[in-house]
């Protein structure tokens, strides 16, 4: 659904408009939109529609309205909320919130002097007015809303006619603002303004004239002088000051660190002299060029050398893109995990751009939006490396034509060349001159020339392959008192054939190389390396490591450097080791032939015991009050990770999800893929909180459905409980509130079978929430009463209180405001309750809000602030910035306006740094304080 009040109001489902009735049906409509995601109260409603003489029956009427949008607008569009109505809103849906949030996006252009940007975003926030704001509907409060609204977009034709001004735009700025000033004369603004303009254009005398017809306008119709900003600019004007001249435009400032993330360069990059010169060719002497490039293999060869290439030439050009470079690995091709999808890379660079990774829409198109919006303007490389296809990279190419993007892939991409204009460059293997140069920067001239017949075997034997003379070049580094002739020997004996490579000779000979550096290997190392085949991938930790090989650390760490020493794994950061993927599936092919399967599957199952339990531990510490599951002793050998709690999600436990994430979820679907379907649903347990307190609700919802389909083959019904419960939470998280409502229901009946009663109780209060979320309030209240005496009846008295709490919250909506106190009041009773920091805080905020109706306001405010305490203790800042709303509600209704706004303010500039929605309504109600009309 899109809405539009800048004009007539209207309503849009997809591209049909929506008949929205009768005038003042259409007037309930344009309240509930005006108020931009606050709750309307119905008596704020009544006041609005129908003016101070409402008639009797106008809050049944109001309610009549509302059935009716309902039904048009679908049953979720408006919420009953408390004592009111509310509609949520944003960019996507309001014009008005589109509005506002261009405006800001020019602002803060302005403020890092990037004019051009700013002058972009603020166009289009104008462009958003198809007339009189609100046309069609009558009465005061429309009359009083449309002036409050026309000084919002004459404030914004300000700023861009300002910005126009600093980009040199003085002539038809000129001509803009003549108008205006002929539609404001009294409006002294755009008078300083157009003088301005005029004086740039060569036109000092009609900017002259405009400062008197200002002054004669003035006396005549309010008797006074110019202003002193207007009688300024007319003296400056005079004197001819050299200060009104426009400077150039400064360069914008950077408001944090500029991406640099291309890897390190090989020193030994040799050869592709003509592919690197046919992408010179491709970027003119300025750089401006909107392209993207494909460097691909010929026959989708791996080991070609398209990472290094492509990393050596991104170097080459990154002066050009002064905004940052970027890169990310896409695992296109890696044996033991999925590519990496467009909604996850598309996250990763926008949080490699600055943005806050819980601010971050759901949607994949507004995603992708995002993505290019903070890329509009900049000139920003990004190297998109091992792509498997067409379909992965398109949501990840930039709209702005100072961007260049370089793809590697084993595919030609030819998707992307026929239908997006990029620009293939493919590699074959080295001529043998670059394969014996490569030799020489690796060996030394010396070494090389003194065994030229052996240098042409290995040259010829690697297939002139940049990996496989990478291992050859190690080897014979590694073995200096070798001759070369004997590492010839030893490569021309393989005997094997690797069959990932689609090139039978090539791949002989490559398994030579890597046989001989396996076989120069300790048996330990021979074996862990063997075992990495079996890891999810794409990297590991220490600690992963040794307990996929049932070794203690230090060993493993031993272990790991012989390896790395060996060019068979790489340490890309410290702490963190990984292989190639031509090495996994070598090392693969070696497990399948040196090992059992049992002892693969004992080896499995260490390294998902690993993850399992250091994600339940892991999450205890990031959500010290979730319920935890029960899980069977980890395997002989499984080295867990320890954690102590910590409730502001910032300490080690929450750094350990985010460098494993990927490998969790890797976990997950090898799990299921080995048929091990208690880890599968357990592990999916296990990050479950994590995904969803990070926002990642795709990601939560895509593990919880493998991890149903390995609950159902179970036949495990509280297993199925837990995951109906996880995927109730992403439902809520994406808008699927009826479905969330519905899995919830089925994970209490589930819970109820099982004779889970803890499990029930969470459950049906967790069910009290979805249902307040549909505006069913009678039924969220039977749900927390029904979790409070499940809760009392077991005896748990952290969760009594947290019951309690939510009984209480739910009187309050229904405006029992002394049963919420009570109620809440008893949760501060429970003994256990200090050692809950965030429950108290919780609790102490209800009993806020209660007071607040009951008209005790100074309590409240003590109520409140005992809430922040707390929350700032355990470092909640979304709660922190909620309690601060309702404080300044409350330092508003008792007339302390100073007071209402800090508390405001302190919450805005939480809720902005957050990039929560809740931000304009606390934005709203501070305007309110401005325009000196009701905030709440």
């Amino acid at each position: 659904m899109r809405f539009a009040v800048l004009g007539p109001v209207r309503s849009w489902c997809g591209p049909d408009e929506v008949d929205l009735g009768p005038p003042k049906q259409r007037a309930v409509l344009a309240v509930l939109l005006l108020g931009e995601g606050a709750q309307v109260p119905v008596d704020a409603l009544v006041d609005a529609v129908w003016g101070t003489g409402s008639p009797g029956s106008a809050v049944s009427s109001l309610r009549t309205y509302v059935h009716r949008l309902r039904r048009l607008l679908g049953p979720l569009a408006i919420l009953s909320v408390r004592d009111g109505y509310q509609m949520h809103t944003s960019p996507e849906s309001l014009d008005l919130a589109a509005f506002r949030d261009l405006v800001a996006r020019g602002d803060r252009a302005r403020r890092d002097n990037d004019a051009k940007t700013a002058a972009r975003y603020l166009n289009d926030a104008l462009a958003h007015w198809q007339g009189t704001a609100l046309a069609g509907i009558r009465g005061e409060y429309a009359q009083a809303q449309r002036k409050r609204l026309d000084r919002l977009r004459l404030s914004a034709l300000e700023a861009s006619l300002a910005v126009r001004l600093e980009l040199g735009e003085h002539a038809d700025a000129a001509r803009e603002l003549a108008a205006l000033v002929a539609e404001h004369p009294l409006d002294e603004r755009f008078r300083e303004m157009l003088m301005l303009a005029l004086y740039r254009s060569g036109r000092q005398a009609e900017a002259l004239v405009t400062y008197k017809e200002a002054r004669a306008v003035l006396a005549d119709e309010l008797g006074v002088d110019p202003g002193p900003e207007l009688r300024h600019m007319f003296e400056r004007i005079l004197r001819a000051d050299a200060g009104l001249i426009a400077p150039p435009t400064p360069a914008p400032a950077p408001d944090q660190p500029t991406p640099a993330q291309l890897p390190a360069e090989l020193p030994a990059f040799v050869g592709r002299a003509a592919q690197l010169a046919q992408l010179d060719l491709l970027l003119p002497g300025n750089g401006e060029v909107p392209t993207t490039i494909v460097v691909s293999a010929i026959a989708g060869m791996a080991g070609v050398g398209k990472s290094t290439f492509a990393v050596h030439w991104a170097h080459h050009v990154s002066s050009r893109f002064p905004d940052g470079q970027l890169y990310i690995d896409l695992r296109g091709f890696d044996p033991a995990g999925l590519p990496v999808s467009p909604d996850r890379a598309l996250r990763t660079l926008l949080e490699s751009l600055g943005a806050d990774p819980q601010s971050l829409p759901q949607d994949a198109d507004a995603l992708v939006a995002c993505y290019r919006t903070r890329l509009a303007g900049r000139r920003v490389l990004l190297l998109l490396d091992n792509a498997s296809d067409a379909q992965q990279v398109r949501p990840l190419l930039p709209a702005s034509p100072g961007c260049l993007v370089i793809v590697t892939s084993r595919n030609r991409l030819s998707g992307l060349i026929a239908t997006d204009g990029a620009c293939p460059v493919h590699l074959d293997v080295l001529s043998v001159a670059e394969a014996r140069d490569f030799l020489v920067r690796r060996l030394g001239a010396d070494r090389v020339a003194a065994e030229p017949t052996a240098v042409d075997e290995i040259i010829e034997l690697c297939a002139r392959l940049p990996l496989a003379l990478s291992i050859a070049a190690a080897r014979a580094l590694t073995c200096s008192g070798f001759p070369l002739a004997s590492l010839a020997g030893e490569l021309a004996d393989g005997q094997n054939r690797l069959d990932a490579f689609n090139m039978p000779d090539t791949a002989t000979d490559v398994r030579a190389v890597f046989s001989w550096s396996y076989h120069a290997l300790t048996p330990a190392a021979a074996r862990l390396f063997r075992l990495i085949a079996l890891h999810p991938g794409p990297d590991t930790s220490l600690a992963a490591a040794a307990s996929l090989a049932g070794l203690t650390v230090a060993h493993t760490h031993q272990l790991l450097t012989e390896l790395t020493h060996a060019h068979l794994v790489d340490e890309p950061v410290p702490g963190r080791y990984a292989a190639h993927d031509l090495l996994r599936t070598y090392a693969g092919e070696l497990a399948r032939a040196s090992d059992t399967p049992e002892e693969h599957h004992t080896a499995r199952v260490r390294v998902l015991d690993h993850y399992l339990h250091s994600a339940h531990r892991a999450g205890r510490a990031y959500s010290p009050d979730r319920p935890a599951i029960v899980l069977s002793a980890p395997s002989r050998g499984v080295r867990v990770e320890e954690f102590a709690p910590e409730p502001g999600h910032s300490g080690p436990a929450a750094a350990w999800f985010d460098a494993e994430r990927a490998v969790l979820m890797a976990a997950i679907r090898t799990a299921a893929a080995h048929g091990l379907d208690t880890h599968t649903w357990q592990l999916a347990w296990a990050v479950g909180h994590y995904l969803d307190r990070k926002g990642l609700w795709h990601d939560l919802e895509a593990t919880q459905n493998i991890a149903m389909e390995a609950a159902e083959r179970l036949g495990d019904p509280r297993a199925q409980a837990h995951v109906h419960q996880g995927l109730a939470r992403a439902a809520t998280d994406l808008g699927r509130v009826e479905e969330a409502r519905n899995r919830m229901e089925r994970a209490v009946e589930l819970f109820t079978a099982a004779g889970d009663v803890t499990a029930c109780a969470e459950s049906i209060r967790v069910l009290s929430r979805a249902a307040e979320r549909q505006g069913d309030l009678e039924a969220a209240l039977s749900h927390a009463q029904q979790a409070l005496a499940l809760h009392r009846a077991a005896g748990h008295s952290a969760r009594t209180a947290a019951a309690l709490n939510a009984v209480g919250w739910c009187h309050t909506l229904l405006g029992q405001h002394q049963q919420a106190l009570d109620h809440c009041q008893e949760a501060l009773t429970i003994k256990e309750l200090p050692d809950r920091p965030y429950l108290k805080a919780d609790v102490w905020d209800s009993i806020g809000l209660a007071q607040h109706h009951l008209g005790r306001y100074t309590e409240a405010v003590a109520s409140y602030e005992q809430a922040l305490v707390l929350f700032r203790e355990v470092g909640v800042a979304y709660a922190e910035a909620d309690t601060l709303s309702r404080l300044g509600d409350t330092h508003h209704v008792v007339g302390r306006v100073a007071s209402a706004r800090e508390a405001w303010a302190e919450a805005l500039v939480i809720l902005e740094r957050l990039g929560h929605t809740d931000a304009e309504v606390v934005r709203a109600k501070l305007t309110g304080l401005t325009e000196n009309r009701p905030c709440n």
